[in-house]
């Protein structure tokens, strides 16, 4: 693959539901004369995004921002309602036909006990699609898995149990050898490492980071942890709503944020300090993706919203930083302190 060609991009990408009226809403509809009419949810609306062959690309937001939704369309999960996707340059729907191509995308879920199959043991869970796909034979299945568990941590007498007989951080690290088995190019983890105790999150962070060094995968890493995030990525997308409010390198996100969503974000994340400080949450709730807010749709929370957020529909553009950011007010409230406005 060319230096140049990004492992993993999408264009546009979008995602809608139809959430069609329960048995209530229609009986209602029906006394007032009326046909209850379905609702449409835009979970993620019009992403774009690239992810860097070695890089690991965090993406945050509160829950129901559209995170998971979006980890899916790339996992060749769930179709994307439009948009377009590619795969080292290669159009996505050619390389999800593709068996061979296909197994270089892989993903690991949040819960590892309902993602593993309780009546295998570790040696078919995470052997047998190796040798499915002609990756090894099955006469070197044992000897395979025994190295890939040695990988996360874990040893060959670990080969004969069920996924019952182990800790939550042990399941996971099964996990992550499943997906390593098959010798992918591009890890999606979606919130990986929110089940686990913190300690065990540490553990399973530093592993995915030995991982990285050794092998060189692209992974796409999703959590509403920025701790975690600010731990293992180069580059952070925040989410809300179902769009990019903000891209920007780490090191540049949490030093200097530029979207007023982003900042507030960091605000309420706890920090080590002998210094007191006022905790400030974001204000209000988020809005149901049923009946999102027009314009901006972070305007009815944010402290520096004018008539023109709620009315502009805004753009994700790049930003003097490198980054980019869809704030209609970047130029007149980067650095300012939210206490000041």
């Amino acid at each position: 693959m060319n230096q140049e060609t990004p492992i993993f991009e999408a264009h546009d990408l979008t995602k809608t539901f139809v959430v069609k009226p329960d048995f209530l809403a229609a009986a209602a509809a029906k006394l007032m004369g009326k046909t209850a009419a379905s609702q449409v949810v835009r979970a993620v609306d019009n992403i774009s995004l690239t992810l860097k062959d070695g890089e690991t690309l965090g993406i945050v937001g509160e829950s129901g921002c559209g995170k998971s939704t979006l980890a899916r369309m790339i996992a060749g999960i769930s179709d994307a309602t439009s948009g377009d996707m590619k795969f080292k340059g290669k159009n996505y729907e050619n390389v999800l036909g593709n068996t061979a191509e296909a197994l270089k995308i892989q993903m690991i879920f949040q819960d590892p006990m309902s993602s593993l199959n309780p009546r295998h043991k570790v040696l078919d869970i995470v052997g047998e699609g190796p040798v499915t796909h002609g990756i090894i034979k099955r006469s070197e299945m044992r000897e395979y898995v025994t190295g890939i568990l040695k990988t996360v941590g874990l040893g060959e007498e670990h080969l004969s149990r069920f996924p019952h007989q182990f800790s939550g951080g042990q399941r996971q690290r099964i996990g992550i050898a499943r997906a390593l088995a098959v010798k992918p190019e591009l890890l999606i983890c979606d919130e990986a490492v929110a089940a686990l105790d913190v300690s065990v999150q540490a553990q399973i962070a530093n592993l995915f980071m030995d991982i990285r060094a050794a092998t060189g995968l692209s992974m796409l890493f999703i959590s509403h942890d920025l701790s975690v995030i600010r731990h293992i990525c180069d580059k952070v997308v925040v989410m809300y709503l179902g769009r990019v409010v903000e891209v920007a390198d780490t090191k540049t996100l949490f030093e200097a944020p530029a979207h007023p969503y982003t900042r507030m974000l960091l605000e309420g994340m706890p920090k080590i300090s002998l210094e007191r400080r006022q905790f400030l949450p974001i204000q209000g709730e988020i809005p149901s993706p049923l009946d999102p807010p027009a314009g901006c749709h972070f305007h009815p929370r944010c402290q520096f919203a004018t008539d023109r957020c709620q009315a502009e529909t805004p753009q994700l553009k790049t930003d003097d930083r490198g980054g980019a950011n869809n704030c209609l007010r970047y130029s007149e409230i980067v650095g300012v302190e939210l206490d000041d406005a």
